[in-house]
C-alpha cells in the first residue's frame, strides 16, 4: 500500500519569498463575530512557496499553466542527493544519474534554511547541468528557491529547462522522507499564469 508524504511549504502571512517577489498576506475578510462566518483574504505572487514554473515564466512565447494538461503535473521522479555541495555551490553534470525518470529532484538540504539569511545562498545547477537535463527531457524539482543562483546574473537553468517546454518545481521540503524513486504529484491552482503554488505530495 502506498503512503503520501507532504513536500509543501506552508502558505502563511509574511512567509519567505524570492527577493523582489510580492509579499504573502492572509488577513480576515469576514469573521464569525461580525458576520457569522469566516472568509480570509489571500494575497500572494504566482511563485510563492512551493510552486511550479511554467515556460511562460522566462520564455516570451512559452506555455502558460492553462495550456498544460493536468496529467503533466504527475511525475515519475528520481531523487539526486546534493547535500554535500554547500552554500553557493554548483551542481555539476557529473551528479546526474542515468535514469529513465521524468523528473530529477535535487535535494540540497536548503529547505532547512527557509526564512533565514542563508536562504539565498543555496546551491544551484551549473548551466551545463541544466542543459543536460533539458537534452534528456527531465523536468526539475529542487528544495531551494531556484535551480539558478539567487541574485546571480541571468537564469540560465530556467532558460534551458523552460525553453525546452519542461517544468520546474521549487521550494520542496521533507525530501528526507522519500526514497530515491517516487511519484511526485504537484498540482497547481487552476490559473492560466506563468506559475502557481502547488500542493506537492510524494506517493511512495
Amino acid at each position: 500500500m502506498s503512503r503520501l508524504v507532504d513536500l509543501t511549504m506552508p502558505v502563511e502571512a509574511s512567509m519567505p519569498t524570492y527577493p523582489g517577489d510580492p509579499p504573502v498576506s492572509v488577513t480576515p475578510h469576514a469573521t464569525h463575530e461580525s458576520d457569522g462566518y469566516r472568509v480570509s483574504r489571500l494575497e500572494l505572487g504566482t511563485h510563492a512557496g512551493t510552486h511550479v514554473d511554467a515556460p511562460a515564466h522566462t520564455e516570451r512565447d512559452g506555455a502558460t499553466l492553462g495550456s498544460v494538461p493536468v496529467d503533466r503535473f504527475r511525475f515519475d521522479a528520481r531523487l539526486v542527493d546534493c547535500r554535500d555541495v554547500g552554500a553557493n555551490g554548483t551542481i555539476g553534470p557529473d551528479r546526474l544519474p542515468e535514469t529513465d525518470a521524468e523528473m530529477l529532484v535535487f535535494r540540497t538540504g536548503w529547505d532547512a534554511e527557509w526564512g533565514t539569511d542563508r536562504m539565498v545562498d543555496h546551491p544551484a545547477l551549473a548551466p551545463e547541468t541544466a542543459d543536460r537535463c533539458a537534452e534528456r527531457g527531465h523536468h526539475v524539482g529542487i528544495d531551494a528557491l531556484s535551480p539558478d543562483p539567487t541574485g546571480g546574473e541571468g537564469v540560465p537553468a530556467h532558460r534551458a529547462l523552460l525553453g525546452a517546454g519542461l517544468l520546474i518545481v521549487e521550494n520542496l521540503t521533507e525530501l528526507g522522507d522519500v526514497p530515491d524513486r517516487f511519484e511526485l504529484l504537484a498540482f497547481p491552482l487552476k490559473v492560466d499564469a506563468d506559475g502557481a503554488p502547488v500542493r506537492a505530495v510524494a506517493r511512495v
